[in-house]
């Protein structure tokens, strides 16, 4: 069986997604470079990932959900309103199927980039 090649660009992620979860996947990125303007894309552990000063998310479409990483920490109310989509990792679960939380994934985005910029700024 041939070896599956290794997406190098989102839109290449996105092509060779399953169609029926393509649309998904471009609201989420969507959604994502609204709320992180300034990140960068880029194609990590062989998903797409939204990076400006570290990791601030990345994204995955799988056999029956699209994953959302890495957990979610440090905000009660937001991990309060994750909790439905909690994976077994913390990583958040959205079944295919149903509709996807974009709200949520902005909120999610928010809270990281804020947690990023924390980080880097104590390094410094």
């Amino acid at each position: 069986m041939p070896k599956r090649r290794m997406p190098r660009t989102v839109d290449e992620y996105i092509a060779a997604s399953l169609p029926e979860v393509q649309p998904l996947l471009k609201r989420i990125r969507k959604t994502v470079r609204a709320a992180a303007p300034q990140a960068e894309e880029t194609i990590s552990y062989g998903m797409p990932a939204f990076k400006q000063s570290g990791i601030v998310v990345y994204f995955a479409a799988f056999k029956k959900h699209i994953g959302l990483y890495p957990p979610v920490r440090g905000d009660r109310k937001l991990m309060r309103d994750a909790a439905a989509f909690a994976g077994d990792k913390g990583n958040l679960k959205f079944p295919l199927g149903k509709p996807v939380p974009y709200e949520l994934i902005r909120r999610v985005v928010k809270h990281r980039l804020l947690a990023q910029q924390s980080k880097a700024s104590a390094r410094q």
